[in-house]
């Protein structure tokens, strides 16, 4: 049986808050992704490797069995609809909502609603339910410029703190979705390396019940 595994991991928030969890499961990194040019960590285990890569890229490395498992938000699962893959644990880290945003003291027009937004596939669907239409736009950054330039009504976008809104003159509007990032599984991994990665996520699942 083949017994190794490759770990997606992102840069940021996600890998410092995720290092822990697989610390307590016996699994330390080498290297410091943010100060290593290797996209490909080597950990204290042999037959553990740990790939780092764009968080949105993560679940479909774990789709295509190019990593066997990996951590990413809900956010990001929900944007690519999970095909291939089991949602395994809630890690209950990098915790944020997904809102809709705009002004306060704007009314929204009564027809077609413009939102700006880089979750095209969740705003599409939340809205559809409302039996709402929308037109979507999509962007990668600054999201909060949109309504203030006229490019949209609203934003669709993760919040936080809400800090960055506010200093842009802007609010949460309805919340969409709870997120924070998950532990998820390629399918065929779970089979064949199922002795192995069943014990990892039990170590891990005690990690997050201790910290929570």
């Amino acid at each position: 049986m083949n017994k190794t595994l490759t770990i997606a991991l992102s840069k940021g928030r996600i890998f410092k808050e995720t290092m822990p969890l697989l610390e307590a499961a016996g699994i330390k990194a080498l290297d410091d992704p943010e100060t290593s040019r290797k996209l490909i960590l080597d950990t204290n285990h042999d037959n553990i490797k740990l790939v780092i890569i764009r968080a949105t890229d993560v679940p479909v490395y774990v789709q295509y069995g190019a990593a066997d498992l990996g951590v990413t938000g809900k956010d990001v699962l929900m944007e690519h609809g999970g095909e291939g893959l089991y949602e395994m644990l809630d890690l209950h880290i990098a915790e944020c909502k997904l809102m809709t945003a705009g002004f306060a003291d704007k009314a929204l027009p009564e027809g077609q609603l413009k939102v700006a937004t880089k979750f095209v596939n969740c705003t599409r669907d939340y809205f559809a339910k409302q039996g709402r239409q929308i037109e979507i736009i999509k962007l990668y950054g600054s999201m909060e410029l949109a309504p203030i330039v006229g490019l949209a009504d609203i934003i669709v976008d993760v919040v936080q703190t809400g800090s960055t809104l506010k200093a842009n003159g802007l609010v949460p509007l309805e919340h969409m979705a709870d997120i924070s990032s998950r532990m998820i599984v390629n399918s065929a991994s779970m089979k064949m390396k199922h002795e192995i990665l069943g014990d990892l996520l039990e170590k891990i699942k005690e990690a997050v019940n201790k910290k929570s």
